[in-house]
């Protein structure tokens, strides 16, 4: 069930990533150039399925805490990417023996394969997340009573750091200032868990599927079929818009990038509004797809995945939806990462993602 990821493999696992990024997670770019580095200089990373992570592993996640903006001009080294592994391991007196990615998304899905070459260690087809999240605690692990301390973060500077804190709420928010001090971008390394509570908490095969995705999109391209029909088959998700980028309003504060765009089509207008990742899409000011599930910007001809950094004028857009992980959509977790978390107003929910059944009904969707 292990497989190998060498530096050619890399292209297409981050592009697959950025879809499931719903854009944020960072300029996958970046990150693949990161990782394939990594790769040469260390050797390729065995991904090993959660269920042949031993019960007694010591897993532990690797990220990029901050606004992704910043990383797009202040790129990390791999000695900042381990050192908050080297800390925590110090600090927990035990040695790691399995790499996995917070979330799956952006730079988030490559910079852990940087850090399990770099350690020579293998890395877990799994995330916490099956998509991408503005905050710290918003990882199916919280739901499960996983700590996310201590936790570990380091800067281009050589500044390293742990914290101890007394939820995961609470993590988030003093990693938050200490990130923004730092110039809004650090390496963070936490939620250790064990391989059975990996099995339970982490959301299985989304490393196997990023690759999946990206290779797919490459291979409706080469066949000159349309690489954005391929992305929603494989999602099982469906497209619901289409049109030009006529505005974006973006800016970097307190350690997110925040903003909106808007879209237009010949009869309608669709605003996506964004923290990091895109969280809520309305057409002509209704909801109709909202956090939790996916909602992700690809490129009109060539199904390109574009992040909320990369958003631009003029640029030709086609917009999907996908189902998040089901557990996403308990009331614990839509308080944690649902539309009212994030201050906006809906008086519905509805998980399927349907336009149509949106349109119908009169409700919202998410």
């Amino acid at each position: 069930m292990s497989w190998t990821i060498s530096a050619d493999l890399i292209p297409g696992l981050a592009r697959g990533a950025a879809v499931l990024g719903t854009g944020g997670g960072g300029d996958p770019y970046i990150g693949g150039l990161l990782a394939a580095q990594a790769l040469r200089l260390h050797g390729d990373v065995t991904v090993v399925s959660l269920q042949e992570v031993p019960d007694d592993a010591l897993v532990l996640t690797v990220a990029m805490m901050g606004a992704p903006t910043v990383m797009v001009e202040k790129l990390p080294s791999l000695d900042e990417v381990i050192a908050p592994v080297h800390a925590l391991s110090a600090s927990l007196g035990r040695a790691v023996t399995h790499i996995a990615c917070a979330e799956v998304g952006g730079v988030n899905s490559t910079i852990p394969i940087a850090a399990a070459a770099a350690l020579g260690l293998p890395l877990v087809d799994g995330d916490g997340m099956g998509r991408a999240f503005p905050e710290l605690q918003m990882v199916l692990p919280t739901l499960y009573g996983i700590n996310a301390s201590p936790l570990a973060f380091s800067d281009e500077k050589g500044n390293v750091g742990v914290l101890n804190t007394v939820s995961n709420g609470w993590t988030e928010r003093i990693a938050r200032v200490a990130c923004v001090e730092m110039g809004c971008s650090v390496m963070i390394s936490g939620f250790a868990m064990s391989g059975s509570q990996a099995r339970e908490a982490l959301v299985a095969d989304s490393l196997s599927l990023s690759y999946e995705i990206g290779s797919g999109i490459e291979a409706a391209r080469e066949a000159k079929t349309d690489p954005v029909a391929e992305t929603v088959r494989l999602l099982g998700g469906r497209e619901f818009f289409a049109g030009k980028i006529v505005d974006v309003h973006r800016a970097t504060t307190t350690g997110f990038a925040r903003g909106r765009a808007r879209i237009t089509a010949d009869d309608a207008t669709l605003e996506l509004l964004f923290q990091n990742e895109n969280l809520i899409a309305e057409i002509d000011g209704h909801p109709v797809v909202t956090t939790p599930d996916l909602i992700i910007v690809l490129e009109h001809d060539s199904g390109e995945p574009i992040t909320t950094e990369g958003l631009r004028y003029g640029q030709r857009v086609r917009v999907i939806s996908a189902p998040s992980d089901e557990r996403w959509h308990s009331a614990e977790a839509l308080d944690m990462v649902g539309p009212g978390y994030f201050g906006y107003d809906t008086a519905a929910y509805r998980f399927d993602g349907s336009v149509e059944a949106v349109e119908s009904s009169g409700e919202s969707a998410a």
